[in-house]
């Protein structure tokens, strides 16, 4: 049996007691992320069972599983990509912190350069874009650096760790289309496991 030196339940009290004390974003992210670095660094933190791909269903090489959600809003999740799988530009509404587990994907962050004055509409250029090898983090920081689009152009899943400060159910978050500036709005409604 393998011995996990920074285990999910760690993570989760570290993160709830730093909450707790009211941080600025900034707190979050310059704690959350060394604490998120650890856990990720370790694959054996997080079970088996929630690193595979579904299997079945439409999205059989995907899978979004919940692994914590606290009453202060905290959520993490553990999100497969399957290999070749994209999804395009969207935004979260809060702040974030994406920790990769195994294998990599390519994310690319986009800015908004209209001035927001026509509904449903949006104009996006391209920021940056950069590829994730586990141990590595990103971070979302609402409103000011959060619309990214998220590739894994590897033959096999890509497994990430993501944490928010709001349970994705409750927000109303955007999606973009690059081609016609269309913004659809949605919600996660749901957990492959919850």
């Amino acid at each position: 049996m393998t011995t996990v030196k920074y285990s999910l339940e760690d993570f989760t009290h570290n993160m709830e007691s730093l909450i707790e004390s009211q941080p600025s974003n900034q707190q979050i992210f310059d704690k959350g992320s060394a604490w998120l670095e650890r856990l990720v660094s370790n694959p054996d933190s997080i079970p088996m069972e929630f690193r595979l791909p579904l299997g079945t269903g439409p999205r059989p090489n995907h899978a979004s599983r919940m692994l914590y959600q606290g009453e202060s809003g905290l959520q993490v999740t553990a999100v497969v990509w399957g290999a070749g799988e994209h999804l395009g530009p969207h935004d979260h509404r809060t702040w974030g912190m994406i920790g990769i587990l195994d294998n990599g994907i390519t994310e690319t962050r986009y800015r908004r350069v209209d001035d927001h004055d026509v509904d449903g509409y949006a104009k996006l250029e391209k920021d940056r874009a950069a590829t994730f090898k586990p141990g590595e983090i990103t971070l979302l920081v609402p409103d000011t650096d959060e619309i990214h689009q998220m590739d894994n152009h590897t033959d096999k899943p890509t497994v990430e760790i993501h944490v928010y400060g709001t349970d994705l159910r409750s927000l109303d978050r955007s999606a973009y289309n690059l081609e016609t500036g269309k913004i659809t709005t949605f919600r996660t409604q749901k957990w492959d496991n919850c």
